[in-house]
């Protein structure tokens, strides 16, 4: 497994400095009509189990595109508030969650997350099936892409 180190000077989640986290930035993008802005950052990566770990912060009100996790889903939301909605039974859920939350799913929901009035920073540790790792959703659910494990790392290396 590849790591990185993050640092607290007080201990208190909001003081890990981050400026040895490397950052793959998400902006606006014409093909949906909410407001994108995001990054990620990789910690650790293993492919022998189809692992990556790492950490999403959203601007303020802003969204990630409309996904879908495949695999097995573990998150932490490390600081801010972090806003999910899903459709469970044709009723949507918009679940709220703070610092200090923590949830594992299985892969297979569609959502959409964003960040609250302050934005949000979230830990994931994200477990690949078949060699896929997302699924981005259009209208409908529709897939207008599929990341691979692979792709994900790539993009974060270049």
């Amino acid at each position: 497994m590849t790591k990185q180190r993050l640092s607290a000077s007080s201990g208190r989640l909001t003081d890990f400095d981050f400026s040895s986290v490397k950052w793959v930035h998400y902006d606006e993008d014409p093909r949906f009509d909410y407001p994108i802005k995001y990054s990620v950052g990789i910690l650790g990566t293993s492919p022998e189990t189809s692992t990556v770990d790492f950490i999403g912060r959203w601007a303020p009100n802003s969204y990630c595109h409309f996904h879908r996790h495949v695999g097995d889903t573990t998150s932490l939301i490390l600081a801010g508030e972090h806003h999910t909605v899903e459709t469970v039974d044709g009723e949507e859920v918009h679940k709220i969650r703070l610092a200090g939350d923590y949830s594992h799913k299985p892969g297979g929901e569609a959502h959409m997350e964003y960040g609250g009035p302050n934005g949000s920073l979230v830990f994931f540790s994200m477990r690949a099936v078949d060699g896929m790792i997302f699924d981005v959703l259009g209208d409908g659910e529709r897939i207008l892409n599929r990341v691979s494990f692979g792709e994900f790392i790539q993009d974060w290396k270049r």
